[in-house]
């Protein structure tokens, strides 16, 4: 990527009523004042760095093209660190693009995807990690997910790997030292047991920061709620309800639903992924039973398991624990046997919420033998109708209880970036490393050596390792105007 090169790009989505332009590089004050009038006073190349100036455009033909509003930035006190320029001008996108073509056309070039914020990174402005909350802030969906992305934009986060890199510089500078004076015992610069001291606090941060990613990923993309139970008994119905939308098929044909559908909805400010699974029974068919497949295998990775029972079924539900791979996928009646959802090994560690649903066509008698037959499972039962909408703020009140995420504030570090993650496991292997050698006593070479990796990886989060083809990787995902 060129990063000399002036460069420019719509800041703003299209159909609004302003639309900024964002100019950046070497010739970007110069590029605009071309074409740019002000109403009164100095030209744009004589301003004051960080004014607004309000004047008109003007096209080739020497035509007024849109009355506009430059703000103005020298470097190094910009967004990207370099001279930069921000054009607002009406949403119209007729306007927008005879802007652009403007600026290109007198020098300037169409910035890549990420290209402002890419340059913000090599320039100084933030390192790698804020850089990436950038994006997390711009795709934010919950008050969670802009808390935890504005706190690493302010660098909580790199304050943290900064505290760290310096308490691992400092045990490798005693490693090393011990190294260089191993011929003279009689100098002692630090004992192993201060060595362990040090090791076993760098250990408990980066494990720290390591564990806090099952939080972190359910915050930012949604808590997994699975769906289950027999066809028919409304699951399609209750995740259309939920999401407010007819996201699923919805049909009295038993087996409609064939796939795993998925969706996300924010309810008290978490964001929560509901999948809508193929209905559990025996069937012959080939396509349903692969989707009967799924259904477990999204049982197990859900974080929480809504099993849905017809209320007014007189028949108890089963399920089927295992499928045949010999005949293509279709259920063995020598292989498949009923069971109870709560014997099921795939839930027996995480949150399960029994659904009694239709429950506005059966009677309160009804409703107490359900609750009595069911006693001996030990989870929330709800009594709904999905269709009806009955019972679905309890439902969402248990929901939220049972995601039980920690209250998040500006300055709390939780890892949301699966980047940030893999660096901070590779991290966590080399200190433990680093502490098993501390405690069998080895060469300080050893233990140097695992230092460093351990350092390299913390490096690699902020960016100060980093190949063109990681940044790449990276930058590539933003926005064109970011």
């Amino acid at each position: 990527m060129h990063t000399h090169d002036t460069i420019c790009a719509i800041a703003t989505a299209q159909g609004g009523a302003i639309g900024v332009i964002r100019v950046s590089g070497p010739e970007a004050i110069a590029i605009t004042s071309q074409h740019f009038r002000p109403i009164q006073g100095a030209p744009l190349t004589e301003r004051k760095a960080r004014t607004a100036i309000f004047g008109h455009l003007i096209g080739t033909d020497g035509s007024m093209l849109d009355e506009v509003l430059v703000t103005l930035f020298r470097a190094p006190y910009s967004y990207t660190g370099e001279d930069s320029v921000e054009i607002s001008c009406h949403g119209s996108s007729y306007i927008l693009q005879q802007v652009l073509r403007l600026l290109i056309d007198s020098g300037c070039r169409l910035a890549a995807p990420g290209e402002y914020t890419q340059r913000a990174f090599l320039n100084g402005k933030m390192d790698l990690s804020q850089a990436e909350a950038v994006a997390d802030l711009i795709a934010s969906t919950s008050a969670a997910t802009h808390r935890l992305a504005l706190s690493q934009l302010r660098g909580g986060f790199s304050q943290e790997l900064s505290a760290l890199r310096d308490k691992l510089l400092h045990l490798t500078s005693l490693m090393e030292l011990e190294l260089d004076f191993s011929d003279h015992e009689e100098l002692e610069f630090a004992d192993r047991s201060e060595l362990s001291q040090i090791a076993d606090d760098i250990e408990r941060v980066i494990a720290r920061l390591t564990h806090s990613f099952n939080v972190g990923n359910a915050i930012k993309n949604g808590v997994p709620v699975a769906i289950i139970g027999e066809t028919n008994v409304g699951k399609s119905t209750l995740l259309n309800a939920l999401v407010g939308e007819e996201r699923a098929i919805v049909s009295d044909i038993h087996g409609t639903t064939r796939d795993v559908i998925e969706d996300t909805v924010n309810l008290h400010g978490i964001t929560f992924r509901f999948i809508d699974t193929a209905g559990i029974r025996q069937t012959t068919d080939v396509v349903e039973s692969i989707g009967i497949e799924r259904t477990y295998q999204k049982m197990q990775q859900a974080s929480i398991v809504l099993w849905m029972i017809d209320a007014t079924s007189q028949t108890p539900p089963l399920f089927i624990e295992g499928v045949s791979q010999s005949d293509g996928g279709v259920p063995s009646e020598a292989r498949s046997k009923a069971f109870r959802i709560q014997n099921s090994e795939l839930i027996s560690d995480k949150p399960l919420l029994l659904l009694f649903n239709k429950c506005d066509q059966v009677s309160p008698e009804e409703r107490t033998a359900l609750e009595q037959a069911y006693a001996h499972i030990d989870a929330p039962k709800l009594f709904i109708s999905a269709k009806s909408r009955i019972g679905l703020e309890a439902l969402e009140s248990h929901l939220v209880e049972a995601a039980a995420l920690p209250d998040i504030s500006q300055s709390d570090v939780i890892i949301t970036n699966a980047r940030h993650y893999e660096a901070l496991t590779h991290a966590l292997g080399a200190i433990r490393r680093v502490q098993d050698g501390l405690a069998m006593n080895l060469s300080g070479d050893f233990v140097s050596q695992d230092l460093r990796e351990c350092i390299h990886h913390l490096s690699d989060i902020v960016g100060e390792v980093s190949t063109d083809s990681v940044l790449q990787n990276i930058f590539k995902h933003f926005c064109i105007g970011k």
